[in-house]
């Protein structure tokens, strides 16, 4: 049956026809299967600016110093504006160099002896917050988060004048308490020394996001393990073992392959504190590739060992993923 009101023709649910109460029905779900279209392409169109401007700003740079990489780019090339191919020229001349392969192997002992460092110590700042009272963490969180906060640049500067050999608090206060031959002590004159100051310089800037990252993470676990693992009898240490530890370890693997990735590609802090000396000894991959491609004005070859040295990076991580990925099949 056929109902007319105002110019509107609608059609009873009592209409014989099969096709009368099925009309709505399909404008409905056509409707709806738009909507959902569109709900499902939203989270996509929110993340396309980011992902344009990631093109944009890191995607260009990176096929440029690839193409630049397969170039002989010198001075004078450069001021003819003339573009000479070579190839993989300049990686094979990397590869066989002898000095390549002895950055590259002080880069990654370089690398983990800082990740291992800040790893322990950002750890046991975690633990130690979250074991302090309302008012000192309070204090201590302040404190790392102005240590976090503070430029590289200026942080650089700052540690050049507390291990500067004639006016540096550094040496002062070893000679204050009877150490003598430290008084006008030059920490940038060795290999060994200069490292030490450069590891101390990025450990401290580092610790702060591992121990507020750790703390984040002791807040998680529930009161009530603990009081089981007490009425089991279970000391400070199996408590640790048992209930705390495993629940910060996958915090733990996810912060370490963070710090690998920036410990790995550290540029300022290294070339800040010495300019890779003395004699070029204390240059990780990054500052090589800096020294060789604007330093000696040789840019296809800098750029040859900027991508190598991202190759090594993708290695080092790929195989810390593994281990990642197998530790959480284990749990």
């Amino acid at each position: 049956m056929t109902v007319q009101s105002e110019g509107v023709q609608t059609h009873s649910p009592s209409s014989g026809s099969a096709g009368g109460p099925k009309a709505p029905v399909l404008k409905r779900q056509r409707s709806g299967s738009g909507a959902g279209r569109l709900s499902k392409a939203t989270p996509y169109l929110l993340l396309l600016p980011a992902t344009l401007a990631t093109l944009v700003l890191l995607g260009y740079p990176a096929v440029k110093i690839v193409l630049i990489s397969f170039q002989k780019l010198n001075m004078f090339e450069l001021i003819q504006h003339t573009t000479v191919w070579n190839g993989f020229q300049n990686y094979t001349d990397q590869l066989t160099s002898g000095e390549f392969w002895h950055t590259a192997e002080r880069s990654v002992f370089f690398t983990l002896a800082n990740v291992v460092l800040i790893m322990v110590v950002g750890s046991l700042v975690g633990l130690l917050l979250n074991r302090l009272g309302k008012r000192m963490r309070l204090f201590l969180s302040v404190a790392l988060i102005l240590a976090w906060a503070m430029p590289v640049v200026a942080a650089t500067t700052v540690y050049q004048w507390l291990f500067d050999s004639q006016f540096g608090v550094a040496d002062w206060f070893l000679s204050a308490f009877g150490w003598h031959s430290m008084a006008h002590y030059n920490w940038f004159s060795t290999q060994l020394s200069t490292f030490a100051v450069i590891t101390l310089l990025i450990v401290w800037m580092s610790i702060p996001f591992v121990a507020l990252t750790m703390y984040a993470a002791l807040t998680t676990i529930p009161g009530e393990l603990y009081e089981a693992a007490r009425m089991d009898g279970a000391g400070m240490w199996k408590s640790f073992r048992f209930v705390t530890f495993p629940a910060l370890k996958p915090f733990f693997l996810g912060t370490t392959f963070l710090e690998v990735i920036w410990i790995f590609k550290a540029f300022t802090q290294v070339l800040a504190v010495n300019q890779g000396g003395p004699d070029r000894l204390t240059e990780t991959l990054p500052v090589y590739s800096f020294v060789e491609g604007v330093g000696n004005q040789h840019y296809g070859v800098g750029a040859a060992i900027a991508v190598l040295t991202i190759l090594i990076l993708l290695a080092l991580t790929a195989y810390y993923l593994r281990i990642i990925l197998k530790q959480e099949d284990e749990l």
